[in-house]
């Protein structure tokens, strides 16, 4: 990704680490659905580490955006599915499908974000290049292919927004988990499986995924 190097840095460090942890939450999950949200959220946590990777260091194009984009969009699909097949649910039951319909959001997102990377100039030499290489502005003042480097403002606004909106509300419901549950002597399960950790990871891949589409 395009930005700081250092910030891009902290966001590989930080999504691989999430991603790790999810790893082993889904190994200690039984089967079943535990798992399955485990292994989806361990699978975004690194993929959003391999494309945090700064374009200074290791800029992927033209191959490794193609590839993001396809597999995140076959992970949004995969994403997909099981919603379909949770409705309707039964009153009271519950309804854990808005877990991927999540998931299906942040593939989406990271396809998007590919997209747009696979709009940028080729290559480390900034405006020069893609001038030379047709993008930009022509004599006319007309914006070329270039211009959508950015991605659509009004899509990377309604993430952010989503992004910003999600990671507000992981964020309140670690309140009662870290307030209530030493105090009343509950035990403590492990710590693959505490359920703080889980939203904490939760709310540390929305905010890398807010401060990935910063930089588009």
């Amino acid at each position: 990704m395009h930005g700081p190097p250092l910030i891009g840095w902290l966001l590989v460090a930080l999504c691989a680490a999430t991603g790790a942890y999810c790893l082993l939450q889904m190994r200690a999950e039984p089967p079943g659905p535990g798992r399955r949200i485990a292994r989806a959220e361990a699978f975004m946590g690194w993929g959003m580490a391999a494309m945090a990777v700064p374009s200074a260091a290791l800029d992927p194009r033209p191959w490794g955006p193609p590839a993001f984009a396809a597999v995140f969009g076959v992970a949004a699909v995969r994403a997909v599915v099981p919603v379909r097949e949770l409705l309707p649910v039964r009153r009271g039951a519950g309804w854990p499908g808005h877990h991927h319909l999540h998931h299906a959001i942040g593939a989406l997102a990271m396809a998007y974000m590919a997209l747009a990377m696979m709009a940028g100039p080729a290559g480390g030499h900034g405006h020069d290049a893609s001038m030379a290489a047709g993008g930009g502005m022509t004599a006319s003042g007309d914006m070329t292919s270039d211009g959508m480097a950015g991605g659509i403002p009004a899509l990377t606004g309604a993430l952010l927004a989503y992004f910003a909106v999600y990671a507000v509300r992981s964020g309140l419901r670690l309140l009662p988990m870290t307030d209530g549950a030493a105090a009343a002597g509950a035990p403590r399960a492990g710590w693959s499986r505490r359920p703080e950790l889980r939203h904490a990871c939760r709310l540390a891949m929305a905010i890398g995924m807010f401060a990935m589409l910063l930089t588009l």
